[in-house]
């Protein structure tokens, strides 16, 4: 059964341990953001990045033109690095944005309804959409053959345009797509945290038909996009998702040993290699 793997790109997660751990394993489909580059490089093009707080309090990227050549350059390094590192590993990897051969197809968005100083506005030229279509077939092709796909965004919309979209919610799409029994989502953070100062209040376990309430208690900020990708997951047949850390040694091992905070499947178990 394929394993679908999303990671963050946060400046402190380091991924090579996930790497190694991957490299160990076959029959899986990664799947990654681009965070931290995307902020850096803007910064540096001068063109700051602009985070916006949807009307259901959700935080995204608000993405321009401009701003979606910086994603589509700082992903596209990310994915050339996680590709090269597997490379060198043995692992036959291969590099997909969405938007080839449609693997992350998305209905576009080109304006995004906000809270802005507490007023309700609405913000026009954005290039972002929502996965809603993946070339499965693409995927089991290479997964077939030996290959191990890793892909990023920009998605294609439906007509066709280049369109930011939510990595985590593309991986659950991807998951779903695939038949997979296992999300991971795995960021700078042990999982779920009642206080997310104190890692010690990592929830462990959430039974899938709670999801929402516990969400709406303890999720913030950006970690509520990972929750309702989790939630779109479980919706679309996967079995468990699992929200857990990209930094432990084996990050993927320790994640399907019930590491981290465990959505659905109430039952820990590995997957085999």
């Amino acid at each position: 059964m394929t394993l679908v793997v999303k990671v963050g790109g946060g400046a402190d997660i380091d991924v090579q341990p996930l790497l190694r751990d991957l490299a160990q394993r076959t029959d899986w489909v990664m799947v990654h953001g681009a965070s931290n580059g995307v902020n850096q490089l803007s910064e540096q093009l001068g063109h700051p990045p602009r985070f916006v707080t949807s009307l259901s309090g959700h935080v995204s990227r608000f993405t321009d033109a401009r701003t979606l050549d910086v994603f589509a350059m700082s992903a596209g390094q990310q994915n050339l690095r996680i590709v090269e590192g597997l490379q060198r590993l043995g692992v036959n990897a291969v590099g997909l944005a969405g938007s080839s051969g449609r693997v992350l197809e998305a209905e576009r968005k080109d304006h995004v309804k906000a809270l802005v100083d507490g007023k309700r506005v609405v913000l026009r030229g954005d290039h972002t959409g929502t996965v809603d279509r993946v070339n499965a077939a693409l995927l089991r092709l290479l997964l077939a053959n030996g290959y191990a796909p890793v892909l990023t965004v920009p998605a294609i919309s439906h007509e066709g345009d280049a369109v930011n979209a939510d990595a985590d919610r593309a991986a659950a799409q991807v998951a779903g797509a695939l038949g997979a029994d296992t999300l991971l989502i795995l960021s700078n953070v042990p999982g779920l945290l009642r206080d997310v100062q104190d890692p010690a209040t990592l929830i462990r376990r959430i039974p899938a038909a709670e999801l929402e309430g516990v969400a709406e208690k303890y999720a913030q900020g950006r970690f509520k996009k990972k929750v309702l990708g989790a939630a779109e997951a479980l919706q679309l047949g996967v079995e468990r998702v699992i929200l857990a850390s990209a930094n432990a040694p084996e990050p993927v091992g320790a994640a399907l040993l019930g590491e981290g905070t465990v959505i659905g499947e109430p039952v820990a178990r590995e997957v085999p290699a």
